[in-house]
């Protein structure tokens, strides 16, 4: 898949989103549902504030040793049997997943949890290669039998869809025949890939955090799959983040707890597996091999830029829940695999200007993603000096809006020209919304200019100030 995930340009994609009535309507319900469990959830747990400045401690201290970390975490990781393999680019973690599958003679593989995968383009390199690819949690298996559609979050991908859409898929895809009940719907989905997990040769995952300390690596999921994904074929590749690391189980203990508050508003998630190794002989199940492959693309340019607050995130998909341009035109309206203000922050960094840049136009700078980051990341901040960057450095806004921005700033800079200005302001009543105010006054309607303005006004008042202690005295 990679970054991007539409054809689209910006503008199209967001005409097509904004006219989905399901789709805003359920990322409404979502975001309504979720944003009150995790307050609830926060309210527990006690000083919200506090967690949060012990999370962003945690997370920044990793970023500022990440160095250290990295080679603490795979001189450990490797000790216990795992093998690891550092890859700079996504070329180079495909390369590097494909070359042990066919060591190892895999025709098929069972997924689970792992945006990584989808930010490298796995999935169509393996194919591509004649292997057969299988996603295992609920939501990412909707999307691939649905001709390969995109994730609309990063927590919830099949959120754009409803039950009756699913049980179109299913029919259309599968032979199902029951009615678009979720616990019929799931019923048959669990029948037809625990066939898979059998089947399969190699298990892919991705990594929430590693643990420096032992070399472990983690899986946050609220779906049984993952476990089974880990446990069940012989092989087992795990495809990290670099910075996805804290030093021991104690800083674990916290992010973890925030990650699980932040995404579903629950204490705890369903199932947290901790894999330190392939298994030993004494171990009942899991992989006879363990291949962990840590990924840069594009996070080092992230890393000594100033946006490296940015990489603190623990991908929890809060921001997009809070975030009110999210909630009218999803995670598609995007267009890249990290959607809300997460994507307007990194991605830019992270993919370049070029490509992406234009992507902070959507942000209304409300700054409510900011109140909300469980480890405190100025979203807000970032996207405003993306902006910053591409007006003044990079030259890549429209020449419509540099003239229009050139003309405002010469105009404000001259007393006479915004005396003037202010003075024919009132006159805009009687002139047709043009441009981007035309797009503006379609749900709204422009506010009413006064006839006097405010220096007049003021002006008024002082001069006849004289006059009123006069009458006083």
């Amino acid at each position: 898949m990679g970054i991007r995930t539409s054809e689209l340009s910006l503008d199209e994609r967001i005409e097509k989103e904004l006219g989905d009535g399901f789709m805003r309507q359920a990322i409404a319900r979502a975001q309504d549902l979720l944003n009150a469990k995790r307050n609830r959830a926060f309210e527990e747990l006690g000083d919200y504030e506090a967690w949060r400045k012990m999370a962003e401690a945690i997370r920044s201290h990793v970023l500022e040793n990440l160095d250290y970390y990295l080679d603490r975490f795979a001189t450990n990781a490797s000790e216990a049997g795992a093998r690891i393999t550092f890859a700079r680019t996504a070329e180079e973690a495909t390369d590097a997943a494909l070359r042990i599958l066919r060591e190892h003679g895999v025709e098929k593989v069972v997924k689970s949890k792992s945006m990584v995968t989808e930010e490298v383009g796995l999935n169509a390199a393996l194919e591509a290669a004649g292997i057969s690819v299988v996603e295992t949690d609920l939501g990412e298996y909707i999307l691939q039998i649905d001709d390969h559609d995109t994730p609309s979050h990063i927590v919830v991908p099949a959120l754009h869809k409803d039950r009756e859409r699913i049980r179109q898929v299913l029919a259309e895809k599968k032979g199902y025949t029951g009615d678009n009940d979720p616990e019929n719907i799931t019923r048959f989905v669990r029948g037809l890939i625990r066939r898979e997990f059998l089947e399969a040769d190699a298990g892919i995952t991705g990594c929430n955090f590693a643990v420096a300390e032992t070399g472990t690596v983690t899986l946050v999921t609220n779906e049984g799959n993952g476990r089974f994904v880990t446990t069940v074929p012989k092989l087992q590749l795990v495809f990290m983040g670099m910075e996805r690391i804290v030093p021991t189980f104690e800083e674990l203990d916290i992010v973890i707890s925030m990650l699980v508050r932040s995404a579903v508003g629950a204490r705890l998630t369903s199932y947290l597996s901790l894999s330190t190794g392939p298994a030993r002989a004494e171990d009942a199940d899991g992989p006879e091999a363990l291949h962990i492959i840590i990924v840069d693309n594009g996070r080092s340019r992230v890393l000594e830029s100033e946006f490296r607050d940015v990489l603190q995130c623990i991908r929890c998909g809060t921001c997009m829940m809070e975030c009110p341009a999210y909630r009218h035109i999803s995670g598609h309206g995007y267009g890249t695999l990290y959607p809300g203000p997460l994507g307007l922050a990194l991605v830019p960094v992270l993919a370049g200007y070029e490509g992406y840049g234009e992507l902070s136009r959507i942000c209304t700078l409300c700054s409510a993603c900011d109140d909300v980051c469980p480890v405190r990341i100025p979203l807000y901040e970032s996207i405003h000096r993306h902006r910053r960057i591409l007006a003044e450095e990079e030259k890549l806004t429209p020449l419509s809006e540099r003239i229009a921005m050139g003309l405002y700033g010469r105009m404000i800079a001259s007393p006479g020209a915004w005396n003037l200005a202010t003075k024919l302001a009132p006159l805009s009543r009687y002139a047709p919304a043009l441009g981007p105010i035309r797009e503006w006054t379609r749900e709204r309607e422009l506010p009413e200019i006064p006839n006097q303005r405010f220096r007049d006004w003021f002006r008024e008042e002082e001069e006849s100030e004289p006059e009123k202690e006069s009458s006083d005295d």
